[in-house]
């Protein structure tokens, strides 16, 4: 039996908002619909996000629709449209398509009529007054799932079979060249040596063949996502993690290790594709992390607590501790000799947030002398 409850909550919120407001506009009900369909996506670990970006490489054109239906990796799951009672509502979706909106899996309502498109095609159409009908349609819409969305997923589950023995292999490989290869022992020396004085003096040498493992691994994702070479350039712990793997892991060697593994660098590729802005990439970046250092160390994920902070509540911890200071010390993130501190510092999400919130004219003095952030791990 369909479970209506949610459609029933949905009309009374809407009597309300109306009863109250004394206005049936897009903008002042479309909130109501948004509470709907996370009641039906919510089961199936979704959430519509509102006013995301949208890219469409087809197109080659930026859209935001009113919301879209992510999963915890951020993958997309469909699209929602809302309209104005008085628009036609084939007109308005006729205008979108040619705006270049995504027709994978998208819903248009106007809160008289829902309308819901996948793969490229009107597949479902009705009155909200047929609760039954509306039912049905918005359970096809959340139950939907893009190929490309089927394929990151297989991809997701090979991977974290296939991650434990590519490192093991890699860690007999690096055995191997510390017996064998002179070159590679001096770049690793010279890497050594960079780490105590950049990161901590206590690393040592497996520290930095794990460091090295982790960039072999996790290199391809970075550029998957940034799709930027300067960044790894620019990055002198990069950098130098390069010129190491440079000594023995190139050619056929790395096209044949990391083999079993192009599958899922290729959908993440595929997907970075459709993000926009570059603090949503970092977001992505994050998530991607998180499941491969789970993969790649589940024992060290589990004791460490690899599990990265949502920006949101980032942010709302660097506003919150800026207005505490205000309060209570009369002072603020931005003044000087404030000192800031990361200690577990893992991609640095609060450190690149705090870089964002702060004044641009303090930030060469803050970046040089205030801003201190440490990873546990080393």
């Amino acid at each position: 039996m369909p479970n209506l409850g949610p459609i029933q909550t949905y009309r009374s919120e809407v009597d309300q908002i109306i009863r109250f407001g004394g206005s049936t506009k897009e903008t002042t009900v479309r909130r109501a619909f948004s509470n709907l369909i996370n009641a039906y996506a919510r089961p199936r670990d979704l959430l519509l996000v509102e006013e995301l970006d949208y890219f469409n490489p087809r197109k080659h054109r930026r859209v935001t629709p009113d919301g879209t239906l992510k999963n915890i990796l951020r993958l997309d799951y469909g699209f929602w449209e809302s309209k104005d009672s008085d628009d036609d509502l084939d007109d308005e979706i006729k205008k979108k398509f040619d705006k270049g909106y995504p027709d994978s899996n998208i819903l248009f309502e106007d809160s008289q009529t829902a309308i819901l498109y996948q793969d490229g095609a009107r597949l479902f159409s009705t009155p909200f007054a047929k609760t039954e009908a509306l039912d049905e349609l918005l359970t096809a819409y959340v139950s939907f799932e893009h190929p490309e969305v089927r394929e990151f997923k297989v991809a997701v589950e090979r991977f974290k079979s296939d991650i434990p023995n590519i490192v093991t292999t890699l860690r007999g490989m690096i055995l191997k060249q510390g017996q064998l290869n002179g070159d590679f022992r001096q770049r690793r020396q010279t890497f050594l040596a960079l780490c105590r004085s950049a990161i901590n003096p206590a690393v040592n040498a497996d520290d930095v063949d794990e460091m090295l493992i982790q960039h072999i691994l996790t290199e391809e994702i970075f550029l998957s996502i940034f799709s930027d070479t300067q960044l790894m350039e620019e990055n002198n712990i990069a950098r130098e993690l390069r010129e190491v793997e440079k000594t023995f892991f190139t050619g056929q060697t790395k096209r044949d290790t990391l083999g079993q593994i192009k599958h899922y660098y290729e959908c993440i590729k595929a997907h970075a594709t459709s993000i926009v802005s570059p603090k949503e990439k970092q977001t992505f970046l994050k998530v991607i992390y998180e499941n491969f250092y789970k993969a790649y160390n589940p024992k060290g994920a589990d004791r460490l607590g690899i599990v990265y902070t949502p920006g949101e509540i980032v942010d709302f911890m660097v506003r919150s501790t800026d207005t505490l200071l205000h309060r209570h010390f009369g002072r603020g993130l931005a003044d000087k000799n404030v000192e800031i501190l990361d200690p577990a510092t893992g991609t640095g999400t609060y450190i690149c947030d705090l870089i964002e919130y702060l004044p641009r004219e303090v930030l060469l003095r803050k970046y040089k002398n205030e801003l201190h952030a440490n990873e546990v791990m080393f």
